[in-house]
């Protein structure tokens, strides 16, 4: 696959997956657009990287202000060009509480992690990768968001609703060459455990690197006829 002189927005670009996730579209030739509200963790993931001049850019925003969601995409389209690829990877979890017991700031602040950030993010990209007639928009939910479990009701309301946003616009521009999908998983595992253990420890778990080969195909020409719809890749064990 050829994605030589796409430009992709990765949001929460400096977590694990986010890691994972510009190294495997750098190599493709993309021009990267890593957004994240750590300037000194930018900085280090841009030099890790060791990308060509030019093809990687930083950009330090807080996506839970609208403002700044507009202003951090606008520089990005200046200097890159319009964005094609959204990977929004900002997330968070506040868990293990009773919905009685469950103070409301803790659904506030799921709310503004999943929520608002997705619909800042998406009122300001699409505008601008519209104009482009190709576009991928992809985000990372969990089964909860589906069938929601006990002690999770914050963090299954918010991704639920992160989820109908994406699957909205699914619907709303794919007549201008945009897509929009959903991939979930039981839960990131960075450091591998799943492959520790005989039997696998963890079987329900998803390596990043298997999270990216989805997004890739989703970024594929046969890919691009997935439009709407939640993939589920958290193997065995829900």
């Amino acid at each position: 696959m050829e994605l030589t002189g796409k430009v992709v927005v990765i949001s929460g670009a400096t977590g694990g997956l986010g890691k994972v996730t510009a190294q495997a579209y750098g190599a493709q030739g993309a021009k990267i657009a890593l957004v994240s509200s750590d300037q000194t963790k930018l900085n280090a993931l841009v030099q890790e990287l060791a990308l060509p001049a030019g093809q990687a850019l930083v950009q330090r925003a807080d996506l839970r202000d609208r403002a700044a969601a507009q202003a951090a995409l606008q520089a990005i389209a200046d200097t890159l060009g319009p964005p094609q690829i959204l990977i929004h990877l900002v997330g968070g979890w506040i868990g293990d509480t009773d919905l009685v017991e469950t103070p409301p700031d803790a659904l506030e602040a799921m709310l503004e992690q999943h929520v608002w950030t997705t619909w800042h993010l998406l009122q300001a990209a699409l505008p601008l990768m519209s104009t482009t007639g190709w576009g991928r928009v992809l985000i990372v939910s969990s089964p909860i968001a589906v069938h929601p479990q006990a002690q999770n009701a914050a963090y299954a309301a918010a991704k639920a609703a992160q989820e109908a946003l994406v699957l909205t616009l699914a619907q709303e521009h794919s007549a201008q060459g945009v897509t929009a999908n959903v991939i979930q998983v039981r839960a990131i595992d960075i450091a591998h455990q799943r492959e520790q253990g005989r039997p696998p420890k963890h079987a329900d778990w998803t390596l990043p690197e298997e999270i990216v080969a989805a997004m890739l195909y989703l970024c594929s020409p046969e890919g691009g006829r997935v439009n709407g719809t939640r993939l589920p890749l958290f193997g065995r064990g829900w």
